[in-house]
């Protein structure tokens, strides 16, 4: 089974092939953060799938700031830009979790941790973090955990 790199750099020569400019683009810019991130550090690794996910994650999160940005500031034109990398993007990535998937999560990390009142958010996030990865939005989970030991 190919790794996520490799079907990244397969897709950006079928993407440049289809001479389809915002996908060549995007999947330019995720393997350059991947490759800046293999670099880092003391010396130089592969990473791996799960790593290469959070980086992906991590640029589609920008590419969502930017485009609320962008409309914020009256820059349809650029908004619907970021929004489209942030599509191309998102194709990499796993599945989103639904409201009711996440609220079942975390009730069963709130049962595991026996926490209740809001200054255990932290036991439960610590939980609840690693079972989402790549899966929903860290403020999204921060928040639904909020609410429910508020109430």
């Amino acid at each position: 089974m190919p790794t996520l790199k490799d079907q990244l750099r397969s897709d950006l020569t079928a993407a440049m092939k289809a001479r389809d400019e915002t996908r060549t683009r995007t999947i330019r810019m995720a393997l350059t953060a991947i490759s800046n991130e293999e670099v880092s550090g003391a010396a130089a690794h592969d990473l791996t799938d799960d790593e290469i996910t959070k980086i992906l994650t991590r640029e589609a999160k920008r590419r969502r700031e930017a485009a609320t940005a962008f409309a914020d500031a009256g820059r349809d034109d650029k908004a619907a830009d970021e929004r489209a990398e942030e599509e191309v993007l998102a194709s990499y990535l796993p599945a989103q979790l639904s409201d009711d998937d996440l609220a079942a999560l975390v009730a069963a990390a709130i049962a595991e941790t026996g926490a209740s009142g809001p200054s255990a958010m932290g036991q439960v996030m610590k939980v609840v973090t690693p079972q989402v990865a790549g899966r929903a939005d860290g403020s999204r989970v921060a928040a639904m955990v909020r609410s429910s030991l508020a109430g």
